[in-house]
C-alpha cells in the first residue's frame, strides 16, 4: 500500500530507503519519496504521545551540554564554530544585505539551550525563542537577558520578526502545512527565513546509506532537497534567494555514522570521510548540511 505524502497529499510515492533508528531504539522505519513535491518523509510516524520517548537519551546532544566523550566533544566544538557562521549568514547586513539595518527582532524556532540567541543578543538583536523542551528552555533562560521564550509558535501574538531562523528544526515539525502558515504570520513583509537542514544528496549521505546519522529516524520526520523546499515555501509566496554551506557538519555526522557501523577506528575514518565529503562538495555544492535563505518574492528586487 502506497504512503500518502504528508505535505501535498499525493499518493504518487515510493520507498526511498529502509533503515533503523540506530541512535536509540533500533526499530525499523522507511523513508518514502513523493514524486510530485519531491519531499522525503519517514514512516511510520510516531504519535504525539509516543514521539517523546525517541528523544529520551542522555546522548541527545542538542539539549545536553554536559555529556562526556569524543562525539559530544566534537558536537560542542562544531556548535561553537557554527554559531558564528550562522550569525554571519542570518543576521549580518554585510553578508546578506537583505534588511537595511544592523539589528532587528530575531525569532529562533527550536532554540534549544539558547546558544544562538545568546550570541545574537550580544550583537544587539532583540531575541525571541521557541523551544518545547522544558529542560532546554530553562537553560536558555539562564543564558539570556530578559528572555522571551515560548513553547510553540501559536503562543506568539501581535509580533512579527525581521529574521526567523530554524537550525536543523524543520525536519522535526509534525505538520509542514501548519508550520508554513505560522511562518507567514510571524515574518515581516521584508523579512527573511533562514533554514538549516541535512543534505541527503551529500557524499557522506551516499557513502553511509542507511547508516547516515543525519537521517535520524524517527526524530527527523522529513528529509529535504532544494526542489522540495522550493515547492514547500512557494505555498506562502517565499522564494529561495541563497544557499550557504555548513562545512563542519560533515565531520560530526560522519563520526556518528561510523559509530553506527561499530567501527573501532571510527573517529579517524569519520574525519576522513567528512573531509572527503567537503572536498567533493567544493565542486558540487552538496555539503552535508546546507543553509537556505528565503524571502517574500513580492519584495525581491
Amino acid at each position: 500500500m502506497k504512503q500518502q505524502c504528508p505535505f501535498c497529499k499525493s499518493e504518487n510515492t515510493s520507498i526511498y530507503l529502509k533503515l533503523k533508528d540506530y541512535f536509540l531504539t533500533r526499530e525499523d522505519f522507511e523513508i518514502c519519496e513523493c514524486k510530485d513535491c519531491k519531499l522525503l518523509f519517514t514512516t511510520p510516524v510516531p504519535s504525539s504521545l509516543e514521539i517523546g520517548r525517541y528523544y529520551q537519551s542522555a546522548d541527545y546532544f542538542s539539549h545536553n551540554e554536559k555529556q562526556k566523550g569524543l562525539v559530544p566533544w566534537i558536537y560542542n566544538k562544531v556548535k561553537k564554530v557554527n554559531i558564528k557562521n550562522k550569525y554571519k549568514i542570518a543576521c549580518s547586513q554585510k553578508e546578506s544585505n537583505l534588511i537595511g539595518k544592523k539589528t532587528g527582532h530575531l525569532l529562533d524556532i527550536g532554540c534549544g539551550v539558547g546558544d544562538f540567541l545568546h550570541f545574537a543578543q550580544g550583537k544587539g538583536w532583540e531575541v525571541t525563542g521557541v523551544e518545547p523542551n522544558e529542560e532546554a528552555k530553562n537553560i536558555a533562560r539562564q543564558k539570556l537577558q530578559a528572555p522571551t521564550l515560548f513553547s510553540d509558535l501559536q503562543s506568539i501574538h501581535n509580533e512579527q520578526f525581521d529574521v526567523i531562523t530554524m537550525w536543523h528544526v524543520l525536519e522535526h515539525v509534525d505538520n509542514l502545512v501548519t508550520e508554513m502558515k505560522e511562518l507567514k504570520r510571524l515574518i515581516k513583509e521584508d523579512g527573511r527565513i533562514v533554514v538549516a537542514l541535512p543534505n541527503y544528496q551529500s557524499y557522506d549521505a551516499k557513502y553511509y546509506k542507511d547508516k547516515w546519522a543525519a537521517y535520524d529516524v524517527p526524530r527527523h520526520l522529513y528529509h529535504f532537497n532544494k526542489e522540495a523546499l522550493e515547492n514547500i515555501f512557494s505555498t506562502i509566496s517565499y522564494e529561495l534567494t541563497d544557499i550557504k554551506a555548513l562545512r563542519w557538519d560533515s565531520y560530526y555526522i560522519s563520526v556518528l555514522s561510523e559509530k553506527y557501523l561499530q567501527n573501532s577506528s571510527g573517529f579517524i575514518k569519520g574525519m576522513l570521510i567528512g573531509c572527503k565529503s567537503n572536498i567533493k562538495a567544493h565542486y558540487t555544492d552538496n555539503y552535508s548540511s546546507l543553509i537556505y535563505i528565503f524571502k517574500n518574492k513580492d519584495t525581491i528586487l
